[in-house]
């Protein structure tokens, strides 16, 4: 790799907090605006321009001060998509603030080859009296712009937005849906070569998210770079071929979007694909029968939260029978992000159907084939029941949870297509094609 295909490259960098103190002007937005306007030549951002952040020499460590990012190092190519994900505090926003030139770095250097676009807080770089229209002229000056290039953008930015009954109207009047969609459409459109996201787009809703998933694989088809900054581990695979964890303030995992993910949540957070419970007298049930545990296995007996779609998802349920000459029903709940319920399963185990249970110790374990569920995160709700008297003894609300990942290799049902595939399940159907070449023969 070339330096000319470098479009971001960052060394060593860090970026230290003290506790109590408030970031000098310089390192707020406003501060960096003021500081555009009082030397618009300096700042001025040229096509393929390159930034350069010079070291500091602050190295030390107090108990008044805070490490959000630690000898960070990394480089981006130009057209990548680049995930960054890891837990609340673990330095993913600061991160951007810092390529934004939002906040200024205690230590380390970056390369920057082209012009930033950036959207990283709801309004960030509106002027609150301007109305929707000045902010649009406004922004495009910051990155650069000339007023022709912006005109010849306008229309097409107001109809992304949805809010062009509004686009006279001071952006102190807009709701925060308003602000994003606005906000999301300038970033994007303005041809910048670095586009930075933050998890803003959360407050946008569902279709507008789809909308913003699909203009920022566009912006990457241009060859333009993005970083997505998200919790939603579906967006980061689909979009993201490649993706940065971050934790405590550095990078832990570096490679694949499905790779990166699956260490997220399996080490990253505490894990929901097993639950125990150690006491009988804890574990939810009552005289008759109690569960013990519950967990997602794959077909090697690894417990993961994430699971390829192509693979079989194991479902274990660990019970204990009390009370023995009762008929069981073991069951669970599967529903989706959106609490949309995928399906019900009950164990269907000729050897226990219609049988009473003596008391002790039981396995039950369901198996849910490869490219079934579609990718998403789905939440599972264990029950047990007996038959005559038909009594409810367990019910565990969303108890555990998995992720399927789409490793887009191309052999599960999305085949080479890269965009968003909706519905709740995603079979792997069998195709058939026949040609013939009589039709094409007879046209000349």
């Amino acid at each position: 790799m070339t330096n000319k295909d470098i479009a971001i490259k960052v060394e060593n960098l860090s970026k230290c907090y003290r506790i109590g103190l408030k970031e000098e002007k310089h390192e707020s937005f406003t501060g960096s605006l003021i500081s555009f306007i009082k030397s618009p030549i300096k700042n001025y951002r040229k096509h393929r321009s390159l930034y350069k952040f010079n070291d500091t020499d602050n190295d030390s460590d107090s108990p008044d001060t805070i490490w959000a990012l630690r000898d960070i190092s990394f480089e981006i190519k130009e057209g990548e998509i680049v995930g960054i994900i890891g837990v609340n505090g673990a330095g993913k926003s600061t991160l951007l603030k810092i390529l934004a030139k939002i906040t200024a770095p205690t230590k380390g250097r970056i390369e920057i080859r082209g012009r930033i676009s950036s959207l990283l807080e709801v309004g960030t770089g509106f002027h609150q009296e301007l109305t929707g229209r000045e902010n649009v002229y406004l922004n495009g000056t910051i990155l650069g712009m000339r007023k022709k290039e912006i005109d010849k953008k306008f229309d097409e930015i107001v109809d992304f937005s949805g809010v062009e009954k509004f686009i006279d109207t001071p952006v102190k009047r807009y709701s925060s849906g308003m602000r994003v969609r606005l906000a999301f459409a300038v970033a994007a459109h303005l041809e910048p070569e670095v586009l930075l996201i933050d998890e803003v787009l959360a407050v946008g809703d569902a279709q507008f998210q789809k909308k913003c998933l699909n203009k920022m694989e566009d912006v990457s088809q241009h060859g333009r770079t993005v970083l997505f900054v998200s919790h939603n581990m579906p967006s980061v695979t689909r979009l993201c071929p490649r993706t940065i964890l971050l934790n405590d303030g550095r990078v832990r995992a570096d490679g694949t979007s499905h790779q990166i993910v699956n260490i997220y949540m399996n080490s990253e957070r505490a894990t929901r694909a097993e639950r125990k419970w150690q006491s009988i007298s804890d574990a939810p049930g009552d005289d008759v029968v109690r569960l013990n545990a519950i967990r997602i296995r794959t077909e090697e007996g690894q417990i993961t939260e994430a699971v390829d779609i192509r693979k079989p998802i194991g479902i274990e349920m660990e019970y204990e029978v009390l009370k023995p000459g009762n008929v069981f029903m073991i069951y669970f709940h599967i529903v989706n992000e959106e609490g949309v319920e995928v399906f019900v399963s009950f164990d269907n185990d000729n050897a226990w159907r219609n049988r009473s249970r003596p008391a002790g110790e039981y396995k039950s374990t369901a198996w849910i084939p490869g490219n079934l569920m579609a990718e998403g995160i789905f939440y599972l709700t264990p029950g047990i029941r007996t038959l005559n008297p038909n009594v409810r003894h367990v019910r565990v609300d969303d108890a555990i949870a998995f992720h399927v990942i789409d490793s887009l290799e191309g052999d599960s049902a999305r085949a080479d297509f890269a965009g968003n595939m909706v519905g709740i399940v995603r079979p792997l159907l069998k195709w058939e094609t026949q040609f013939s070449s009589k039709g094409a023969n007879m046209i000349r």
